[in-house]
């Protein structure tokens, strides 16, 4: 669980994209959650992740060794195009809106090009963006 603050939907204002900052906000991964999810590691299966909060939470919590800590924590993780991913393989999520931190994020896990086509696609066919609109699967 991933308490979103206000910075997540706070739309992208600087030149650089590392310079924005999210706010710092509390997580929780429940030690149920992070066994299950070394064991799909240990095994070779792909963690899929349902939501960007789920995403921030779980490389949130991985430690300089690759090992996931459940426990409470706080981050201000921001994801952009060329962060090396140590947990999450692919995710769930809507179509999110222009200059978004979470429009970041997804085009660092599927990359700007695709990301591009896929946006292109959903616009010239009136999919919804936003928290009640359509989805993609990323893999």
């Amino acid at each position: 669980t991933l308490h979103v603050g206000h910075g997540t939907f706070r739309p992208v204002r600087t030149r650089d994209i590392r310079e924005h900052r999210l706010g710092s906000e509390a997580y929780d991964l429940s030690p149920e959650s992070a066994d299950a999810i070394e064991r799909a590691k240990s095994e070779e299966r792909r963690v899929v992740a349902v939501g960007t909060t789920v995403v921030r939470t779980l490389e949130s919590a991985v430690d300089s060794k690759g090992s996931l800590k459940s426990g409470r924590g706080k981050t201000d993780l921001l994801i952009t195009p060329g962060f090396s991913f140590k947990v999450v393989d692919a995710m769930i999520t809507n179509f999110h809106l222009p200059r978004s931190s979470l429009l970041f994020l997804v085009s660092a896990l599927a990359g700007l090009d695709l990301m591009r086509n896929a946006y292109r696609r959903a616009i010239a066919k009136s999919y919804r963006f936003y928290s009640y609109g359509d989805a993609m699967l990323i893999l």
